[in-house]
């Protein structure tokens, strides 16, 4: 999960290029659609524990995702996280992204999900994990919210980049880092040209002291 911030990097912390080496070529490695990405089309399903909805999605970049569907809450929910998508796969640099920040290892090397990388300047407190050229672990505190995103599995595209199938974000109260709730993410994809398109999304959620399953099927894909 990404959030937009326009601070730059921290004068106070000294930028480390090794840990700047280890994030820039773990971006490298991350799936992505090409430059001159212009968008699909699909035939939309979603499923809320039993009940399907029927509709359509057009995603042109980033930020412009239009869905189409009978439900208004459940247009509105479906729209945020096929945005998600859009905006965690769209085009861009290392400079555009966590590259503008400070960066600097922390410790841990050994810990089982790799290397702890602390961005300085962001706004969020951020600090990933890096192993094997992936970043396995995303951690962002904020006043209003706090999380952490565990990456559990992933795919190797034709193009020998990873692409992730499989992650858990964690939310916690920024009071107390007690535990509020839970999403637990199951993506596969199909491929349309050179670009890989979201085909389903599965999303087991604890939500309130309730278990909520949704899924997002995507079908009849048309390239923009």
């Amino acid at each position: 999960m990404e959030m937009d911030t326009t601070q730059e990097k921290s004068p106070d912390v000294q930028d480390d290029p090794k840990a700047r080496a280890l994030l820039q070529a773990a971006f490298a490695q991350t799936a992505r659609w090409q430059p001159d990405f212009k968008g699909f089309q699909a035939d939309l399903r979603v499923n809320v524990n039993g009940k399907e909805t029927k509709g359509t999605v057009t995603v042109k970049g980033p930020r412009d995702v239009t869905v189409v569907i009978d439900d208004a809450d459940l247009q509105t929910w479906a729209q945020n996280q096929i945005g998600m998508i859009a905006v965690h796969r769209g085009p861009r640099n290392f400079q555009e992204s966590d590259g503008k920040y400070t960066l600097a290892l922390g410790g841990e090397e050994e810990h089982p999900l790799g290397q702890r990388i602390n961005i300085h300047g962001d706004g969020m407190d951020s600090w990933y994990r890096i192993k094997n050229n992936r970043i396995t672990q995303i951690n962002r505190n904020m006043p209003q919210a706090a999380f952490t995103i565990n990456v559990e599995d992933s795919a190797i595209t034709q193009d020998q980049h990873h692409l992730t199938t499989r992650y858990t974000v964690y939310y916690f109260s920024p009071k107390d880092r007690s535990l509020k709730n839970v999403d637990s993410f199951s993506d596969t994809h199909i491929r349309v040209g050179s670009s890989d398109l979201p085909a389903t999304r599965r999303i087991i959620s604890y939500e309130d002291g309730e278990i909520v399953a949704r899924t997002l099927t995507f079908e009849n894909h048309t390239m923009l």
